[in-house]
């Protein structure tokens, strides 16, 4: 069976202002790593087919690891599973992490594909973020990462910053875009619980953007990459024409994924499971038998429904009808036919040949009409 594999690095040199990921700023990473290879290790003895589609490193952010600790993931990595020719690896990367030297030492490992961090050219955006890199790092990457033959990269960005106004993200948009790049993640930022930002927005000293200036930003970002002739494969990624990201992409049409390392997460079709998000739980658990590392949960028929109309309902090729039909029960097709007329009639779905997608006028709206069809 098809899968791609995800490592996440539980390490950075600071904490973003509104990042909710596991992490750590730990200098001592060292039995961490080990853990993860054991993990590796565990979780390639239960595979039928150990052959990975991809290979993802998240994070964290797993461009600050030295060329030791790299290998050694990569190297446990191979002695576990095996890739399919021609696989996409990606690395995450961030600005301040790029240097002619380590774009090096990631192609010799293996990775041919980065994700490249910048969210923002603007100093001002960088500094509130608490991002690690500044403006001038952030102008630097693209020219540096294709100096050294990287011609498979995506750059992220964010939008929805309220220190940004819609002019900068209009010269966010011009500064990226004039590098051509193959691929762009946009994400809207996100008020999440136990930030520092959900802490200063509590407070009253940040006042999120308000739902027009999402909505605006997010139109900006339509025109913009529409113009150089990307296409909006997913609601937040935009790539040129057979140029989208295989490892994400395999989430959103629903092939299975193994996750490694604290925090990470794993999914089946059936069952979905995910680590403690504690570096020393996640380490004893892995050298203590009798301890767990994960919990995981079977999802039931209503819930797997849910999960296909809501992954596939973001995308381009949005969702098949005959597959729900084939693949549920009477009374979730029934549910299924039912909620997709009223949508049909509402504008917010549209048919074609035997597939519902959300017309783009109302792509921003994907979640809240993806759940409109849910069975609760």
């Amino acid at each position: 069976m098809s899968f791609g594999v995800y490592i996440h690095v539980p390490f950075c040199k600071k904490a973003c202002h509104y990042c909710d990921f596991h992490f750590s700023t730990a200098k001592e990473r060292s039995s961490v790593l080990s853990a993860m290879v054991l993990e590796l290790e565990q979780r390639a003895r239960r595979q039928v087919d150990t052959q990975a589609l991809s290979l993802y490193l998240g994070g964290g952010t797993p461009s600050l690891l030295a060329e030791d600790e790299l290998a050694l993931l990569f190297n446990a990595f191979h002695k576990s599973f095996n890739l399919a020719p021609h696989a996409e690896v990606t690395l995450e990367a961030n600005p301040d992490d790029l240097t002619t030297e380590r774009l090096q030492m990631w192609r010799r490992l293996g990775v041919n594909r980065l994700s490249v961090g910048i969210q923002s050219f603007n100093a001002v955006a960088l500094k509130w973020m608490n991002r690690a890199h500044d403006a001038s790092q952030a102008e630097r990457a693209i020219p540096l990462i294709k100096d050294a033959g990287f011609s498979n990269y995506s750059i992220d960005l964010i939008y929805g910053v309220p220190v940004n106004t819609d002019g900068d993200w209009a010269v966010d948009l011009e500064k990226a875009l004039q590098h051509q790049p193959p691929h762009l993640s946009a994400y809207a930022l996100t008020v999440e619980q136990g930030t520092a930002l959900a802490h200063f927005v509590n407070k009253g000293t940040v006042a999120p953007a308000t739902e027009q200036r999402y909505e605006h930003q997010y139109e900006q970002l339509v025109v913009a990459t529409k113009q150089v002739g990307m296409e909006q494969y997913e609601v937040s990624n935009f790539a040129l024409p057979n140029r989208y990201a295989v490892h994400n992409t395999s989430y959103w049409q629903g092939i299975p994924y193994i996750g490694i390392g604290p925090s990470a997460h794993s999914f089946d079709g059936y069952v979905r499971r995910w680590n403690v998000a504690n570096n020393g739980k996640y380490q004893k658990a892995l050298r203590t038998s009798d301890l767990n590392y994960y919990e995981e949960e079977i999802l039931t028929e209503a819930n797997q429904y849910n999960e296909y109309v809501m992954t596939g309902l973001r995308t381009q090729w949005g969702i098949q009808e005959g597959a729900v039909v084939s693949r549920f029960s009477p009374g979730i097709v029934q549910h299924f036919q039912k909620s997709v007329e009223k949508l049909v009639q509402q504008k917010l779905l549209i048919t074609d040949e035997g597939r519902l997608r959300i017309p783009e006028a109302h792509r921003f709206l994907s979640d809240g009409i993806a759940a409109a069809l849910f069975k609760i």
